[in-house]
């Protein structure tokens, strides 16, 4: 048997409630392969850890810290980033190949969606083409749910999505109650759902109200749905109800909002100059409503994709068991996939754990099914009630405190020893 090959395990992108138990399938599975895999490092912060030789040694980090990920959220533990490795950072991927040589890695566990599983794909290619023998797998992850096909048959639904579908259905059950009580003087609540550019987060929110006795209007990118048109709804809604919760995709195109992008392209809206919900609370405001009072809005932050206390135990039992289905996948079958969660066609809801090559994921996209969007627009059908039920759970997941305060992983800044000189990734220059 040949030497022990050490293990990298890297993260990119936005965080989610379930990506460090994911972490923790792969440290874990990584273990129970001790003959024949080495020391186990995060890149930390990424690629971006990689390529500055930043590599965190969580073998060196005691089991309860490592048992503590499970409850732990967002990526604060290893770290994120959102540093895209370009086709034409030709030395940014030479550098990556030279720090995985120098630390005798064989085994790069990438955690990601779309964009990571491509950069993962070309790392592997790059490095093999360099003489180092790398084998690359990932890990799904993100909130949004679109990292597969339409069909679904790359990936049922992403690690987090779950979580954050349960954190909306919790969240409008509440907005409920208080817009219930003060729609005298606010009758109308508009609250902004993350989502740049699909609609499964403000979706869920439909989770709340499964038998649709609420006054709930819920408008996603996919809704098609102008300022103007939107208006009159609201409006007509008013009429008939004397109230109405609004939701709205941050990525609904009605207005130009000032927009930065991400080193990826992507939109981010919680960086823009404005935002939809206060476009519509203005608009609505200034155009009058059909009730006494007027609209107001929220945008929930960052706490829709980090909020452990709403996690869904689906989707924390998920995203550990497609971690640790990552390592069986590298040890038994190699190089370039993902690990996967598919549904059975079963009247309860059941999973398999399977994988599909890394180039597929990378150059797939799915779209929200326009059969699961209502005539109205401005709803979602009983289709996509049945896809996300199973995936926000029944209970509530039990949070380890101290002190009446969470107890969270808090990872030793144990590093490896560097061994190149100092470089600058390119995308800093």
């Amino acid at each position: 048997m040949g030497k022990a090959k050490n293990v990298v395990i890297s993260q990119s992108g936005g965080p989610t409630p379930v990506i460090n138990n994911s972490l923790r399938g792969v440290i874990d599975a990584c273990k129970e392969y001790g003959d024949r895999l080495g020391t186990i490092y995060a890149g930390y912060h990424g690629v971006e850890g990689i390529l500055k030789e930043e590599l965190l040694d969580l073998s060196a980090q005691s089991d309860e810290e490592i048992a503590l990920l499970r409850t732990t959220p967002t990526a604060g533990s290893i770290g994120t980033c959102r540093y895209k490795l370009k086709s034409d950072q030709t030395k940014d991927f030479q550098r990556v190949v030279e720090v995985l040589k120098a630390h005798d890695v064989g085994y790069l566990f990438y955690i990601g969606g779309n964009d990571s599983m491509d950069t993962a794909h070309k790392i592997s290619v790059l490095a093999q083409d360099q003489g180092l023998d790398l084998v690359a797998v990932g890990v799904p992850k993100t909130i949004d749910n679109d990292v597969g096909d339409s069909e679904f048959k790359v990936i049922d639904h992403t690690p987090g999505y779950g979580s954050v579908a349960r954190y909306w259905a919790s969240y409008i059950q509440n907005a409920n109650e208080e817009n219930m009580g003060s729609s005298p003087a606010d009758p109308v609540l508009v609250v902004q759902a993350m989502g740049r550019k699909i609609g499964y987060i403000p979706a869920a929110a439909r989770l709340a109200d499964p038998n649709r006795e609420l006054p709930l209007q819920i408008y996603m990118v996919e809704s098609n749905v102008g300022m103007e048109e939107m208006t009159d709804k609201i409006n007509d809604q008013l009429k008939m109800s004397g109230r109405v919760i609004v939701v709205v995709g941050e990525g609904l195109p009605i207005a130009d909002f000032g927009q930065s992008k991400d080193s990826f392209g992507h939109t981010q809206f919680s960086a823009s100059e404005t935002t939809v919900a206060q476009a519509v609370v203005n608009q609505l405001n200034r155009v009058g409503l059909n009730a006494r009072g007027s609209a107001r809005g929220q945008v929930p932050g960052t706490d829709q994709r980090g909020a452990i206390n709403y996690v869904s135990p689906v989707d924390l039992e998920e995203a550990y068991k497609l971690g640790q289905k990552a390592v069986e996948i590298a040890m038994e079958d190699g190089n370039g996939y993902m690990s996967t969660i598919l549904r059975k066609a079963s009247a309860i809801y059941t999973v398999e754990y399977d994988k599909v090559p890394l180039d597929i994921v990378a150059n797939s996209e799915r779209a929200f099914p326009e059969q699961w969007i209502s005539q109205s627009r401005v709803d979602v059908t009983d289709q996509f009630l049945r896809y996300a039920r199973p995936l926000i759970g029944d209970d509530f997941v039990n949070i380890p405190m101290v002190n009446g305060l969470m107890r969270f992983a808090k990872l030793k800044p144990i590093f490896a020893d560097k061994m190149l000189s100092p470089y600058e990734p390119e995308a800093y220059i």
